[in-house]
Order: structure tokens, then C-alpha cells, then sequence
């Protein structure tokens, strides 16, 4: 019995995903310690105190279920952002998110459009579920919202955007989203993916709540994972019409957030001095990397995002097999048909340095 015979057919050409290479794995591999991981877009600070404490607080609950409603944490979002707790959805993370919302609204017989080199869930979820994935030619590396709109059919039922984008880490202003949103028929979902948001300067980030509140058909993911810390968590939250929440509250799984998740997200949503601190710390991480880049002459593509890509006008997988064997992890993403580029998430500053170092003495020999 072969059972890929049997299997849904969007699963049969599906690859899994392809992480960032995990520190413990490279120290059993080479044998190498202080290692520098920058390939996953992870907070370098680690939890806050806030979280650890809440963390700590909730040991003694385990042998209980979580919440599954994820009261307190769906509080604490609708009063920082001024929401009502019934548009809030919870997921394991907002990829758990992403993959919900296809399910909920899409099948094989629907088409999904999002761009090219957008993140590449998108295509998985699509791909999984069997739908027609509609990917659209970048323009300057992120989304081409005007094609976007051109490639609408009636068979569209969602569309993707990232926005700041990963891996690329361009980014649309709110007058370009709203114009969009504004031509997009009503009965499409769109998806905006902020998982970046936090990292944008606070007087141009998109008021994307306030936005949501005008178009009922725009669905708002946002993770804990990045700027906030709780990426081995897992835990992020979509913002919808309450209508539109029931719905995916119908699909999701009773308990896809797990109770040290929901204590520790609670206590670092409102940890706006952490945040500050991760923020600030990214801003001069990207003026360090950019320096660098400039001074070796090396293409790079603007980002509003906690990492950059850098064109190396060559083929990356080399020069990231050559920095492994110095100890510092990035990603490759030849996968998202960008075979000579590295992205380079934002570290500490000597983590940064020891990227700077390493790379150019890779590029040296």
C-alpha cells in the first residue's frame, strides 16, 4: 500500500516547512559551542521579566486544561488596542492563525492570492487545503497591490498580505492598504499579516485596527513571537468582525493555546517598556548591518521588519555552510526562489559583530 495514493491531493506535491537550523542541531553536527543564531527572526533579549513571572506564577495550574477562550489575554488585547474581546481570536502562534482562516473560507474549488517572495506559509496553506494559488509578480521586491486587484476573479475567496513583509521586509504604507482595501469586493477576505508591526516606526505603522473597523472583511494576524519574546510559546491572535471570529472559533482547536502561553502573553502585551527596548535595540542593529553591507559594497533590500536580506551575486548556500562552520546560523531562502541571498535577522550588538566578522572572512577566502 502506497499511501501517497490515498492521501488529500494538495498534500501529495506538498514539502514541509523548512525552519531555521536550531542551535543544538549545529553543536551536534560540528561540535561547535557559542553559537549566534540570526536565521529566525527571534527576540535576542529572551523573556522579559514580566513574562518569566507570570510564567512562574502559572507552574502550579498545569494539571488543569488552559482557558480555552483565553479570557484574561483577550482582555488585556482589547483594552491596549481598544477592541471588543469578540473580534479576538487566539492561535498557536499566528501561523496556526493563517492556516485557520484558509480552512474556514477556502477549498479546492477557490483561488488565494498573495505575492511573490511573501512568506511561504501562503503557498503551504494554499497548496495543503488544494486551492489555486494566484502568485503575483513582486514589484521592488514586495506586494504589487495594483496587480493584486487586476487578478481578482470570482473564484477568489482570500488574500494574503505581509506586511512588513518576510523575507524581504518591505512594507506598504496605510494610504496604499486603505486604497486597496477600498477596491477589494466585499465578500473577500483579506489577510493582513502585521507579525512585524511592533518593529515599524510608531508614526508610520499602519492603524490597522482602525482600518479593520471600516472594512468588515479585513482579517488583522499578530504574533507574540517576535518583538514580545514568546516565540517557544507559541501564541498570537487574529482581530476580525466579531461574525467573522465565531466562524474561525468553529474550526479552531478548543485549547491550541497553552496556559504558560496565555500567562506570559498577558503580562508582556502591556511590557510596553520592553518593547521599547527590543524596538530601539533593532533600530541600531539595522543601522550597524546596513553600515557594513554599504561599506562591502554588498546589495541589500530596505527592511521594516527585525532582519534584512542581503544579495550576495553569487550563490548563498556556500557562504551560509561557510558561516555555520563559524558558528553563526542565518537562512538561506532559496526556497522563496532567492537563491542568492541570505536573511539576516537582528541580534544583539556583539551578535551582530560576529556576523560581520565571520562574513567577511568568508567572503575574503
Amino acid at each position: 500500500m502506497k499511501f501517497l495514493e490515498v492521501v488529500n491531493q494538495g498534500v501529495k506535491k506538498l514539502s514541509p516547512y523548512q525552519a531555521g537550523k536550531p542551535t543544538e542541531e549545529l553543536e551536534r553536527e560540528l561540535g561547535i559551542h557559542n553559537i549566534v543564531k540570526l536565521a529566525s527572526n527571534e527576540n535576542p533579549f529572551g523573556l522579559s521579566d514580566s513574562a518569566k513571572q507570570a510564567i512562574l506564577n502559572e507552574l502550579n495550574q498545569l494539571t488543569r486544561y488552559p482557558d480555552s477562550n483565553g479570557f484574561y489575554f483577550k482582555q488585556a488585547v482589547a483594552k491596549k488596542f481598544q477592541l471588543d474581546p469578540a473580534q479576538i481570536t487566539l492561535g498557536n502562534g499566528s501561523n496556526d492563525l493563517l492556516e485557520l482562516i484558509a480552512h474556514t473560507f477556502a477549498s479546492e474549488d477557490d483561488e488565494i492570492i498573495f505575492s511573490q517572495y511573501a512568506f511561504i506559509v501562503y503557498p503551504l496553506v494554499t497548496q495543503a487545503i488544494n486551492a489555486k494559488a494566484v502568485v503575483i509578480p513582486a514589484k521592488n521586491w514586495g506586494h504589487d497591490l495594483d496587480a493584486f486587484l487586476a487578478n481578482i476573479t470570482d473564484k477568489t475567496k482570500l488574500i494574503y498580505i505581509a506586511n512588513p513583509n518576510n523575507p524581504t521586509g518591505t512594507f506598504l504604507t496605510t494610504a496604499e492598504i486603505e486604497a486597496f482595501l477600498a477596491k477589494v469586493p466585499s465578500h473577500i477576505i483579506v489577510v493582513l499579516d502585521e507579525a512585524y508591526t511592533e518593529f515599524t516606526d510608531e508614526n508610520e505603522r499602519v492603524p490597522s485596527f482602525e482600518l479593520q473597523k471600516k472594512f468588515a472583511n479585513l482579517v488583522v494576524c499578530r504574533t507574540l513571537s517576535k518583538a514580545y519574546g514568546l516565540a517557544g510559546l507559541r501564541i498570537g491572535y487574529a482581530v476580525s468582525d466579531p461574525e467573522i471570529a465565531d466562524l474561525f472559533n468553529r474550526v479552531r482547536q478548543p485549547f491550541n493555546c497553552n496556559s504558560l502561553a496565555l500567562a506570559a502573553a498577558t503580562a508582556v502585551i502591556n511590557d510596553d517598556d520592553f518593547l521599547h527596548k527590543v524596538a530601539e535595540n533593532n533600530r541600531q542593529g539595522m543601522q550597524q548591518l546596513v553600515q557594513f553591507f554599504e561599506q562591502q559594497g554588498l546589495e541589500y533590500i530596505p527592511s521594516k521588519g527585525n532582519f534584512i536580506t542581503v544579495d550576495l551575486k553569487q550563490p548563498a548556500q556556500p557562504i551560509y555552510n561557510a558561516l555555520l562552520h563559524k558558528g553563526v546560523i542565518v537562512r538561506p531562502i532559496t526556497g522563496y526562489g532567492m537563491p542568492n541571498h541570505l536573511r539576516i535577522s537582528i541580534g544583539l550588538p556583539e551578535e551582530n559583530q560576529a556576523f560581520i566578522n565571520a562574513l567577511t572572512e568568508v567572503l575574503a577566502n
